[in-house]
């Protein structure tokens, strides 16, 4: 079977590649409807192959999304949507048709309003004499709160495996919001950056970057049974790190993108925000970076920290400019933005939603050509210390950002110049993979032991790290306390595995100190 589809993979791959847009520029919505996916669909679900997601949720609204797959090109698709408070929908709370069409991939977006805060809700779609799954989905509380769970999750990749850690989320009835760090999909061709043994193959097989190149590899992505499950069972709150668009990626250019091959990278940036906003339930017309309010316990303050603001990275700490001021991540707007959201939260916990490591990490003793990873916040000394400095200053307490990216976990009293002693003024979590590689997919489990052993004891401030497992972090938050678990799957490489619990930390409130 695995043969199979590998062979209906590569086939539908090379049929897509020969009718991509290959000078990266917008099909119109007249083109022909070619759906190189076809082969990966669960016939139970159609049209909703892709099933249902929802997202950005507020007091009295959330975003409802998904996507209807017609048989061949039509120009309009009528599409409706059903909100209930129970499964049955036996009292339906509000309804509605809208239409999809090709301008959008056929993908279907509302935002649902009018709804109660703190309520769980039941939303279905129909089209083409169909019905898709229900999802299930939660408005924001306004009132007290005792507790609030986060899934944080970052870095899936089709060709590494298996996205089981969201199937073991969706498995949970205890999640209030499941955050996504970025790298949600990966631009790379076939073999690039994956391992394709279990069958699992890129589409299209190259290298995406045009609208049709990118579509496809969103709607590849919602083919896998764990991303279904769990967009259908918890809403998501979302930000993109670098290779939604591709590697290392700021705001003129990326490592991963030639001028003379892939063409402006103005426009593939363009077409690949596009596809994002058409096939994740995000709400748009704003800023991406954004926050989420959960009552006076939690503020969860998204960040854009690739496309928003952040100037070209340098290639040594000993370039001139690397401690230059106008240096940016964030960017001037969103830099003031996210000072202003940390000194007027009324929320105990203040969440940074962090795509790349805070924290200064030395990384000397295992690459002893590579002091500092230069694609994180240790590549934008001047800003991060502003940020530093900021919280002191202003004695912003029970800070915690959470990051992903680096494929592993990570539990760290953030500080900055880090020498024998340091001076903690917040705590960070890294999240693992959900599928990425990390060190154990290139080096034995003994030696990537070793490599931890090395990196804890060259950084005193990080308490926990481990490069050899997938997963994801759980956070739960509570007045007095937070708790980090962190839990990984056994195994990438079958389509069902188990999970275990493998480390947990607690933060009293008002300390900077994990135990």
């Amino acid at each position: 079977m695995k043969i199979l589809l590998l062979l209906l993979s590569l086939l539908l791959g090379i049929l897509f590649a020969m009718t991509s847009c290959k000078n990266n520029k917008r099909e119109s919505s007249t083109t022909s409807f070619v759906d190189p996916v076809a082969a990966l669909y669960d016939s139970s679900l159609k049209p909703f192959y892709h099933g249902v997601a929802s997202g950005d949720p507020l007091a009295d609204r959330v975003i409802l999304w998904t996507r209807v797959t017609p048989e061949e090109s039509v120009s309009s698709i009528a599409v409706k949507w059903e909100v209930a408070e129970d499964t049955n929908f036996s009292s339906v709370y509000k309804s509605d048709t809208v239409s999809t069409t090709p301008a959008r991939d056929y993908t279907v977006k509302v935002d649902v309003d009018g709804l109660q805060p703190g309520k769980i809700y039941y939303y279905r779609f129909s089209a083409l004499g169909k019905t898709s799954i229900t999802g299930r989905t939660k408005t924001t509380p306004t009132g007290g709160l005792d507790s609030l769970k986060l899934a944080i999750v970052s870095c899936s990749n089709w060709e590494w495996g298996y996205f089981s850690a969201y199937d073991k989320i969706a498995d949970r009835t205890d999640v209030d919001a499941v955050v996504h760090l970025g790298d949600y999909i990966y631009e790379y061709g076939t073999g690039v950056y994956g391992d394709t043994t279990i069958g699992r193959i890129n589409i299209p097989s190259h290298e995406i970057v045009s609208l049709a190149d990118y579509r496809a590899r969103h709607s590849q992505y919602r083919t896998d049974k764990g991303l279904r499950h769990v967009s259908q069972q918890h809403l998501m709150i979302a930000i993109w790190d670098d290779h939604e668009v591709a590697n290392n990626s700021f705001t003129t250019g990326a490592q991963n993108h030639q001028p003379d091959k892939e063409g402006e990278f103005a426009l593939r940036k363009a077409v690949a925000k596009q596809a994002y906003y058409e096939w994740l339930p995000i709400r748009e017309g704003n800023k991406h970076y954004r926050s989420f309010s959960f009552s006076t316990l939690t503020d969860l303050i998204m960040l854009d920290e690739r496309l928003e603001g952040r100037t070209k990275p340098v290639d040594s700490i000993n370039d001139p400019g690397f401690n230059n001021e106008e240096r940016s991540m964030l960017g001037t707007e969103q830099l003031a933005w996210l000072e202003s959201s940390m000194k007027n939260s009324n929320a105990t916990w203040k969440i940074i939603g962090n795509q790349v490591i805070f924290s200064d990490i030395e990384l000397s003793p295992v690459y002893p050509k590579t002091v500092r990873n230069l694609d994180s916040w240790d590549g934008y000394p001047a800003e991060k210390k502003k940020i530093k400095d900021f919280i002191i200053s202003n004695k912003i307490n029970d800070v915690i950002f959470v990051t992903g990216d680096t494929h592993a976990s990570w539990a760290i009293e953030a500080a900055t110049n880090v020498k024998k002693t340091y001076s903690p003024f917040a705590i960070e979590l890294g999240t693992p993979s959900i599928s990425s590689a990390n060190e154990n997919e290139y080096y034995s489990t003994d030696s990537v032991k070793m490599i931890e052993s090395a990196r804890l004891k060259a950084n005193p401030h990080v308490k926990f790290i481990n490069e050899r497992d997938h997963g994801y972090l759980l956070l739960t938050l509570y007045p007095q306390k937070a708790k980090a678990e962190w839990y990984f799957m056994e195994s990438l490489r079958e389509p069902e595995t188990k999970e275990y619990l493998a480390r947990k930390f607690e933060v009293e409130k008002g300390s900077v100190k994990l135990k």
